[in-house]
């Protein structure tokens, strides 16, 4: 493999050596599609994970071979591919491969577009003279596709059609406008001259540059979100878990936040809020006394009385909650409505004294649903009151502690359909407690708030 591939790197130069003499050795366009071709292909930009690039390399040596001749064109290839290795300092078998394939195609190039010009006599204000460079270019990227694939289907026992229609196919539009610009750049230089080459050299350097640092400026920002919607999941993972945990050290007040979870999103949709608020007072609800977890055993499940002491560590609670969950990116909707769902119509309440609607919507909407169910639970520390006797006393606290609207809402809402939270059975809290779906949507779409 090694001795075919400098055999016929050997013969490249050979043929060139002997077409240098017949070269047109314009230094100045020489020194610019050299200069191109090298800054381009040491500022390649990946398009593909397959490590294919985007470089302008190409079509400066194509060009060069068609307007000066194989020797220059080979001058320039070889020195492109020694620049790109020597900043790189990849594989020696890959820069082996790689001298033989650019000189290969360029010599070829080269040759054929000088033997078939002069067989046909066409001029540069001939069309025939640039359907033969058009030609000559598609040519020489098949035998750069064809032979790299030969190569990576060799050395990696891969299917060689299989290279070849993956990589080089799928490139062929983009690479027919690299031709049109040679044909560009030929029909410049020989209607004015060195300075349309230097010309479009600077506007393809210029392009090429702000386009590498446009994909590099998005790929960066595609990473940041990423990693952000990656740590969001894992946050709002750790509330789940931390539901769960708190449901291992107190039933009561896990299954409690489930039941109230599910009351909040029903009220929500009854009163007519939108599918985005719905969830966002599922979620609030789930996870409004989260600040609970702070609290000590002795008050988490006293059945006794509490000191002021204890209340006053019980009062922190919803802002204790809000701490915790605000700290996650596009939960701090959720933070506000769990820090106020402790307020009251009457500004009684607490940590902010809010008086009415000061009082976030669905902090009210869970005011209510947290009373009816913290006096019907059936896993309550106290004896549960029925339906009807927690009605009767969602209506006495209308206007002073809870929002009469939701109120009355709340209760022709439980008259239509049967919501109720059965606390004792684990797939009513596995239902409510599930956050796969807000997790999702949370980082398909950023945030699940308002």
């Amino acid at each position: 493999m090694i001795f075919g591939e400098i055999s016929l790197l050997a013969a490249a130069l050979a043929v060139a050596a002997v077409l240098a003499p017949d070269a047109d050795w314009n230094l100045p366009v020489l020194l610019i599609l050299g200069a191109l071709a090298i800054f381009s292909d040491l500022r390649a930009i990946p398009i593909t994970a397959r490590q294919v690039k985007a470089s302008a390399s190409f079509l400066a040596i194509v060009a060069t071979a068609t307007l000066l001749g194989a020797a220059p064109a080979l001058i320039v290839a070889l020195a492109t591919i020694l620049a790109t290795w020597v900043a790189s300092r990849y594989d020696l078998g890959d820069l082996l491969i790689n001298l033989v394939t650019y000189a290969t195609f360029t010599v070829a190039a080269g040759a054929t577009f000088d033997i078939v010009r002069d067989e046909l006599a066409l001029g540069p204000d001939e069309a025939g003279y640039y359907l033969l460079l058009f030609a000559v270019f598609m040519g020489a990227l098949a035998i750069d596709f064809t032979m790299i694939a030969a190569y990576t289907a060799y050395v990696e026992r891969s299917s060689f059609l299989t290279r070849l229609r993956t990589a080089f196919v799928p490139i062929i539009p983009t690479e027919a406008v690299s031709a049109l610009l040679t044909l560009g750049i030929a029909f410049a230089y020989h209607q004015v001259g060195v300075a349309a080459v230097a010309l479009f050299g600077i506007v393809l350097v210029t392009f090429q540059t702000l386009l590498r640092e446009l994909l590099i400026s998005q790929e960066r920002a595609s990473e940041l979100e990423v990693r952000a919607k990656q740590l969001a999941g894992f946050q709002v993972a750790l509330l789940s878990a931390l539901l769960r945990t708190l449901d291992l050290r107190d039933r009561m007040t896990a299954r409690h936040s489930a039941a109230v979870a599910r009351y909040a999103r029903e009220l929500a949709a009854h009163a007519g809020l939108s599918e985005e608020e719905q969830e966002l007072a599922h979620t609030a609800g789930l996870l409004h006394d989260i600040g609970k977890f702070v609290l000590p055993d002795h008050i988490l499940k006293t059945r006794g009385r509490l000191t002021p002491e204890d209340w006053d560590q019980i009062r922190r609670h919803p802002a204790e909650g809000a701490r915790i969950v605000s700290q996650i990116d596009g939960y701090r909707p959720v933070g506000e409505i769990i820090l106020a769902h402790h307020e009251r119509m009457d500004g009684l309440g607490y940590p902010r004294g809010l008086v009415g609607e000061e009082i976030p919507v669905i902090a009210r909407i869970i005011a209510v649903v947290d009373t009816y169910d913290a006096m019907t639970a059936r896993d309550s520390y106290r004896a549960p009151r029925s339906s009807a006797e927690a009605i009767a006393e969602l209506r006495r606290c209308a206007g002073s502690q809870l929002d009469p609207h939701f109120v009355e809402l709340f209760i022709e809402m439980l008259a239509d359909k049967d919501i109720a939270y059965r606390h004792g059975e684990d797939a009513d809290f596995e239902s409510e407690l599930a956050l796969d779906k807000r997790i999702h949507d949370y980082v398909t779409h950023g945030a699940i708030g308002i």
